[in-house]
């Protein structure tokens, strides 16, 4: 077991344990977002549509927040970004606590997405600036294990809470966030280095680079239809559930079901998947994401069945997580990682924004049975998809290993120093 532990924890920097802890504790009290879904339309009394614009205006909002807070974390700095991003939301989280009628949830709800989100870039460039290549994986999935140890037991906590008075979801999850705040304001330093900040303020390359650069994007684009299916948990899920007659506790009970695996197994993941095709890897995890989400159409009201359908999607989360934000890390230029880190949460973002409404609409016109079954097959799609983009990526990959912030020109043997921050693009294969 020691030498277990040693080989999954051991050897990663101080700097990053702090990010590690802070984690934790933020996640720990993750109330609201957990229960929105089932606040917004049992207490609040908005119908299913109304409920998904609101929750949808979270991903709006995150939208916003991540393309901002990843220009800033790159030209202001990662702990500025993530100290104005922790502070804004801990305030915010209150204000929604507050809010009433459905415009004034839907702006406290846009405005607590461009902060909660803002930050996740500036973390992820910090956990990455200061975690060697060799260790990422290893530190994704301490992380994430962190996020869903977190995640276990504030569902569990926030049933029982909501059960006594939903405003403590928001005063405890705006608490958390605020101790989060202050550890990053006494633990954490600065690792932007000075001589590349003066470069990205001089030089100032917009996100239209990270745009530009399509085997980056189609990545995102695949992410992007798979968080689709995933945020169902947040938001039809548990509105399925109280159609089958299950109240707020149970579906706490059920989705901890997904903290409690990846606590118990994430750590055994990154040894499980050496060695393997990370593309194949992926493509399996998404299509288990799928069937997994795809099952819920034939729980009929049992809360067994509906364990067993996130015990099956749980496993192929677990398999893409590590995998997914490794590559992001990999795909990332060193002078643009700010704004790489960015645009990757946007997708997220994204589909967090729109899940909810597409979800929600589905639900209500359409039925569960046909969400569940959409939910398969956007994952057969994805599975396809990792397999077939999956060699060009990792030739973008190799091709920034070799040279993070000296890259060559696609069209002549020119070299091209740190300055210029244009990724490369991927060679054309000879034609037969």
């Amino acid at each position: 077991m020691r030498g277990w532990l040693r080989e999954a924890a051991g050897g990663l920097p101080r700097q990053f344990w702090f990010l590690w802890g802070g984690t934790l504790i933020n996640r720990l009290g993750s109330f609201v977002l957990i229960y929105l879904a089932i606040y917004l339309t049992q207490d609040v009394g908005l119908s299913t549509s109304k409920a998904g614009l609101v929750i949808g205006a979270w991903g709006v909002g995150g939208g916003l927040g991540t393309l901002a807070g990843g220009v800033l974390s790159d030209r202001w700095g990662r702990r500025p970004t993530m100290l104005t991003a922790q502070f804004g939301a801990a305030a915010l989280m209150l204000t929604l606590g507050f809010a009433h009628g459905f415009w004034q949830l839907l702006v406290c709800t846009l405005l607590l997405g461009m902060f909660a989100e803002g930050v996740r870039p500036a973390f992820q460039a910090m956990m990455i600036d200061v975690v060697p290549d060799r260790d990422r994986v290893r530190a994704f999935s301490l992380n994430y294990w962190a996020v869903n140890l977190g995640f276990a037991a504030s569902a569990v906590l926030a049933g029982v809470a909501a059960q006594a008075d939903y405003l403590l979801l928001f005063v405890i999850d705006a608490g958390t966030t605020l101790v989060t705040a202050v550890v990053t304001l006494v633990f954490l330093r600065e690792t932007r280095p000075a001589v590349r900040a003066r470069k990205a303020r001089r030089n100032g390359p917009g996100l239209g680079t990270v745009f530009r650069d399509r085997v980056f994007v189609s990545f995102l684009a695949l992410n992007f239809l798979i968080v689709l299916v995933v945020m169902q948990h947040q938001t039809t899920l548990p509105i399925a559930m109280a159609e089958d007659g299950l109240g707020a506790a149970t579906f706490g009970w059920v989705i901890a079901v997904n903290g409690l695996m990846i606590v118990a197994g994430q750590l055994f993941v990154p040894k499980l998947i050496e060695g393997y095709d990370r593309s194949r890897v992926l493509a399996l995890a998404t299509l288990i994401l799928g069937i997994g989400f795809g099952l819920n159409a034939f729980a009929g009201g049992s809360v067994g069945f509906y364990v067993f359908t996130v015990v099956v999607w749980t496993l192929g989360e677990m398999l893409q997580s590590p995998s997914n934000s490794a590559l992001v890390a990999e795909l990332s230029p060193s002078l643009l990682r700010g704004r790489y880190q960015g645009v990757s949460s946007l997708s997220w973002s994204a589909g967090g924004a729109l899940a909810p409404v597409v979800g929600g609409f589905a639900q209500e016109h359409a039925g569960s049975t046909v969400l569940w079954l959409s939910c398969a097959v956007l994952g057969v799609i994805v599975a396809a998809g990792q397999l077939i983009s999956g060699p060009a990526r990792e030739r973008r990959a190799s091709e920034l290993r070799v040279s993070p912030t000296l890259t060559k020109s696609p069209t002549s043997t020119e070299t091209r120093h740190d300055e210029d921050v244009t990724p490369p693009t991927a060679p054309r294969r000879p034609a037969r």
